[in-house]
This record gives C-alpha cells, sequence and structure tokens, in this order.
C-alpha cells in the first residue's frame, strides 16, 4: 500500500486501519511497511511514551493516564526529500510533529515564484491551523528524509478541552509559531544578502553549540531568503574558498561560527 501526502489521491492509510492495526509508511520512496502493532496501540499509547523527542513535542507534558483519552491511530509518516506532507488549501485534518529532518511551508506567490515562510525541525509542529477548523494555510515539504507523527486533529482538540495540561503546550506552540514569524522576518528578510546567507547558516547548525550544518538546494535557500539562486550560490562559494564552510561530506559542512555571527550583524 502507497500512501498518498494529504489530499491527494485515494483516501489515507488511516482510514484503512483496523482497531490493532498501526502503519509505518515510507512517502515518496518506494516501500511501505504496515505492521502489527501490540494492542495498547489502539488505546492511545502508541509508542508516545517512549518517543526520542517527546519532551520537545506536542505530548511533552502529557501524563500516562492523558493517553487514555486518545481514540483514533496516530500514524508514523516518514518522507523522501521533496515529498509534501500536504498541501495549501487542503482540509486541515491533522497536525504533524517532526520527529527528525526538516520541512520548509511554502506560500506560492501570484507570479508563480514561492517563498519559504518557516522551517521546521525536530520537535516542532506542522499544520497548526488545522485544530481550528481550517484549510492549510502553506504547502509543507520535507528539506531532507523526514519522520513525522500524523496526529488527527480530534485527538489535539480533545485533550485540550479534557486536560490543561494539553491546552498549555497547544498556547506555547502558537507562542513559538508567532516568535519564529517575527524572527524570520527580521533576522532573514532584512540586510545585505551575505548577512542573510550567514543568518541561516547559523539557524541550520547542529544543536545549540554546534559548527556543523546540512545545506540544501541553492534555489530553496534563495527561496527562503528572498534573494536569486545565482546570488545565493557566489555567496555559498565565497564563504567555501574564505575557510568560512568547509565541506565535510555532501551537502555537510564545520562552521566558523565566529565569522558567520560577525558577518550577520553587518
Amino acid at each position: 500500500m502507497r500512501a498518498e501526502p494529504a489530499g491527494q489521491g485515494p483516501p489515507g492509510p488511516t482510514s484503512l486501519l483496523r482497531p490493532h492495526d498501526r502503519i509505518l509508511t515510507r512517502v515518496g520512496g518506494s516501500s511501505s511497511v504496515r505492521g502489527k502493532a501490540i494492542e495498547a496501540a489502539w488505546r492511545g499509547q502508541v509508542e508516545c511514551l517512549a518517543c526520542g523527542i517527546r519532551e520537545s513535542a506536542l505530548f511533552a507534558d502529557l501524563q500516562e493516564d492523558d493517553f487514555a483519552h486518545i481514540h483514533l491511530p496516530i500514524d508514523e509518516i516518514d518522507f523522501e526529500t521533496g515529498t509534501a506532507l500536504y498541501h495549501v488549501g487542503d482540509p486541515g485534518q491533522a497536525v504533524f510533529t517532526v520527529r527528525f529532518g526538516l520541512v520548509k511551508l511554502v506560500s506560492y506567490l501570484a507570479d508563480g515564484g514561492q517563498r519559504i515562510v518557516r522551517l521546521l525541525r525536530p520537535g516542532d509542529t506542522a499544520g497548526m491551523e488545522s485544530l481550528l477548523g481550517l484549510n492549510y494555510e502553506h504547502t509543507a515539504i520535507a528539506l531532507r528524509p523526514t519522520g513525522t507523527c500524523r496526529i488527527p486533529r480530534e485527538i489535539v482538540n480533545r485533550l485540550a478541552e479534557r486536560t490543561p495540561r494539553m491546552h498549555a503546550q497547544l498556547m506555547q506552540r502558537w507562542q513559538r509559531s508567532v516568535q519564529q514569524a517575527d524572527a524570520w522576518l527580521t533576522s532573514l528578510s532584512t540586510g545585505n544578502a551575505k548577512a542573510r546567507v550567514a543568518r541561516l547558516l547559523l539557524l541550520l547548525l547542529d544543536g545549540t553549540d554546534g559548527s556543523d550544518c546540512t545545506l540544501f538546494g541553492r534555489e530553496d535557500m534563495g527561496a527562503m531568503l528572498g534573494v536569486t539562486t545565482e546570488t545565493t550560490s557566489r555567496i555559498v562559494a565565497e564563504f567555501r574558498r574564505t575557510g568560512i564552510l568547509n565541506e565535510t561530506g555532501p551537502n555537510r559542512y564545520t562552521c566558523d561560527v565566529e565569522a558567520l555571527t560577525r558577518i550577520a550583524g553587518s
């Protein structure tokens, strides 16, 4: 069985599940694996209690008793690079918690161009507008192999009604979305092109004290920064030539954080 992105093709895997089934699906690749889960999955356990990123994910503050309110399957879905989690205008039926990888939220312009308005990293949640009964406002696309948990909006809304812990998490995530939008506007949409590229590289660093980062296509980088692909390519090449970026693998770099910080402030 091949899973389809939200709003595309036949009904998704959730509609085909029986109470004791759980689906592990890879979207955009050649494999789709369906496995038998323990009976507790239907009762709402679905590995959430043992999740490796639970402390930063949507269910971070939930206690074991809270999971008794989950009566729909939560699907683990992996997306290959370039595959859409959902498309702008699709009915908002679920939120997606990012387990690993990187997701871009894209707005399409009247002239056919696109602008990347936000990046989602592990622990972030895509499709929050669905909780208000709205259609998806952006197209969400995996920038690298990405793992998600697809959580039906009915589950989130039920938990928000029944436990203040979930309500508080939702408020924190709405606030984080506002902060990220403000930071995006001030950091990546202002200043000269070189400063914007430097700020993006700092944003992409692994962890808070790391010096390594993984880049993606120059076209995507340009769409994030509001500059041309050619300008982005030229600046990245300059950073490599001057030793600010040192390639350690395919699209993998060690960064001179001090130099990038200095350029970002110019």
